[in-house]
């Protein structure tokens, strides 16, 4: 067992495993309030469900324009800035989060948030396809969800006991998580971006305005936007499912916190632990169909909720959901990494969490109205219509790419 450790150790750098380490620690520290933030800011505002999770919109709203901002940063100054300047934003937003009284205080300090995320994930994943080969890459971001749901295991579980307590604690935790996080980096990183490579693209009026264009390349390639606004459609699912089911069941099922994390926590074991496993499996597979399939499930998962009336049937859905996630966002990462060109990894890596930016912007408004102008179920229903509206997308763009490439052969 140590030797297969000590070899698994041996085929990544050495800065992998320190991005390995951070991300333990800043996600253990996040997700001891993130699950719980709309509950939180409900009994702080009183205000109805809808308005409460326009806070998450803005959120997420302000990181789709974030995100074009981050590819471009990754790409011009390098990863390491974008990923320490993210962290440490982020931390001293949580660390104000908790003094927020206010509607106008929530806004300002998750549009904070919002702009600090995508800056990290991008530079992030840039940073991991730099220092990895492409036959490794599935592996790597499989390892890097290990550890982050590793991380996620704990917070919850934490960050609900602490919540029954004072939701102050857990801010704390997630403040110092972050901006330990944006230390390590900073003092022990090195930049992985190959400025050799701007500098010879410099040399050439023809890549000059190849790369002024930005971008307009990546738009240009129109399986890949196909894929991206197909995916951004499909995630609206499971993210109804992780920021509306905890408010959910507590106000309709009163399913209380110190409960209630146990579920996240669920999420994160069976990533822990059969995350491996799972990508063995699908990586014999194209990415295609594997993200198809994995999209089907996170619609069953997000629409089974309309069933459940108690713990163990949220805890179900949460199950069927993650083995969704276990077979989607490994190889989509994957498909994104190998179909970028080098010199727009960055770009193409932000384009893709527009996507998720997007699912998450669009969610709680979706589930929202459907709860306060519908009924609460409705919420579950719409995740499933939705959800198999992007399987059947994915399907149909598989069939083409197939085709297409029958034809060039």
């Amino acid at each position: 067992m140590l030797y297969k450790i000590k070899s698994l150790f041996n085929e990544y750098p050495r800065q992998f495993w320190l991005m390995i380490a951070g991300i333990i620690i800043s996600t253990a520290g996040g997700s001891m309030i993130w699950p719980f933030l709309l509950i939180y800011a409900s009994g702080k505002l009183h205000l109805p469900l809808s308005t409460v999770a326009v806070l998450i919109s803005i959120n997420a709203g302000t990181g789709l324009l974030s995100s074009f901002l981050a590819g471009t940063l990754a790409d011009k100054i390098g990863r390491k800035v974008v990923m320490v300047f993210s962290l440490a934003l982020n931390g001293i937003a949580y660390f104000f989060l908790m003094r927020a009284e206010t509607y106008p205080q929530f806004v300002i300090l998750m549009i904070l948030i919002g702009l600090s995320n995508p800056l990290y994930q991008v530079g992030a994943d840039a940073m991991l396809a730099d220092m990895i080969p492409s036959e490794k890459r599935t592996e790597a971001y499989a390892i890097n969800r290990i550890a982050n749901n590793a991380a996620f295991g704990i917070g919850p579980a934490v960050g609900g006991f602490l919540a029954s307590t004072s939701y102050n604690f857990a801010f704390y935790g997630a403040a110092a998580g972050f901006i330990i996080y944006s230390l390590l980096l900073f003092f022990l990183a090195h930049e992985t971006l190959d400025k050799t490579l701007s500098v010879t693209k410099t040399n050439s009026l023809a890549e000059q305005a190849q790369d002024k264009e930005g971008y307009a390349r990546v738009f240009r390639d129109k399986r890949y936007t196909a894929f991206v606004f197909l995916m951004a459609i499909g995630l609206i699912a499971p993210t109804m499912l992780w920021i509306l089911m905890p408010v959910y069941a507590k106000i309709n099922f009163n399913i209380p916190e110190a409960l209630y994390g146990w579920i996240p926590t669920t999420n994160a074991l069976m990533c822990v632990f059969i995350q491996f496993s799972v990508t063995q499996i699908t990586r014999r597979y194209k990415t295609l169909p594997v993200a198809t399939a994995g999209m089907l499930i996170y619609a069953i998962g997000a629409g089974s909720v309309a069933l459940m009336t108690g713990f163990w049937g949220f805890w179900l859905s949460m199950v069927i959901l993650t083995f969704g996630e276990l077979t989607l966002v490994p190889t989509a990462s994957k498909y994104v990494a190998d179909i970028a060109p080098t010199d727009l990894r960055g770009r193409y890596m932000s384009v893709y969490w527009l996507g998720w930016g997007l699912a998450r912007t669009l969610a709680p408004l979706i589930g929202g109205f459907l709860n306060d102008n519908l009924f609460p179920q409705a919420i579950w229903i719409g995740g499933l219509l939705i959800g198999l509206t992007s399987a059947l997308g994915l399907t149909a763009l598989n069939s083409i790419t197939k085709s297409r490439a029958a034809l060039r052969a």
